[in-house]
């Protein structure tokens, strides 16, 4: 969903700290590296701060989101990625993206400009779990709209906070993870050593760096934004991933798309 995780720019998080119990145990992962890559700037997107301008008289939008393309300026922002992939050359080894437009769309513009440039093909797969947050009958709908013609409803995402709200028929950010946290186990068997780059959405980069800071990791209270077309990225040392970067931005501000 396209406001999976509410706002924008880039923000430090509080690192997810254990209960009473104690830090958080590391979950072993061999990955050699992990890389995260937010989607470039949709069409949603724009349509979505256009709503929160328009205040009570915000609607939802048509369609399907797993359906909703880039922008003019998130292909811009999608080509500066492949500027950065290009930088990259021989640092990766596979791609995994989600199944949505959006993601799709970010990571062919990505993979066009760099081979543009001379850069070797790289493997692609495509998982159905790093779709968006689904948000049910709520879909595509702005927080203005929702406040507008379900208010109780809007009240209750207030009142439970964005990590463990579910719109009806949808995810809350906490089953986003859940699902995340099963396909980070599959691939480090599956790609053991390998330095993957991940093309998908801000609930599931947000899932990822959740599910990789351990057994007994806290809820975030604050649920970081993650910029569009932004990098995050895990070294692995063969025992485990450690957060090296979040939501980086340098490369869009280098070329004027941040």
């Amino acid at each position: 969903m396209t406001d999976a995780v509410r706002g924008s720019g880039e923000a430090a998080l509080r690192r997810p700290e254990g209960g009473p119990g104690g830090a958080p145990l590391a979950v072993p992962n061999a990955l050699g590296a992990l890389w995260a890559v937010r989607h470039g700037q949709s069409t949603a997107n724009v349509a979505f701060a256009e709503a929160e301008r328009a205040g009570a008289g915000a609607a939802p939008l048509e369609g399907r989101d797993r359906d909703v393309p880039l922008s003019a300026l998130g292909r811009a922002q999608a080509r500066a990625l492949g500027q950065w992939l290009v930088e990259r050359a021989g640092d990766l080894d596979l791609v995994v993206c989600s199944p949505y437009v959006r993601a799709g769309q970010t990571w062919q513009v990505m993979a066009g400009y760099a081979a543009g440039e001379g850069a070797a093909p790289l493997p692609l797969l495509v998982d159905e779990r790093l779709r968006d947050r689904e948000m049910g009958v709520f879909e595509l709908y702005p927080p203005a709209a929702l406040l507008a013609r379900a208010p109780e409803e809007a009240a209750r995402r207030d009142r439970l906070g964005e990590w463990f709200y579910r719109p009806p028929g949808g995810e809350s950010l906490a089953d986003v993870a859940l699902r995340v946290r099963g396909f980070l186990a599959d691939l480090e068997r599956a790609a053991r050593g390998r330095r993957v780059l991940l093309v998908a959405h801000d609930a599931v980069v947000v899932a990822v760096r959740f599910a990789l800071a351990g057994v007994g990791a806290a809820a975030p209270e604050d649920v970081p934004p993650v910029p569009n077309a932004s990098l995050s990225h895990w070294q692995g040392d063969g025992r485990c991933l450690s957060l090296r970067l979040w939501g980086g931005t340098a490369h869009l501000e280098r070329d004027g798309t941040a």
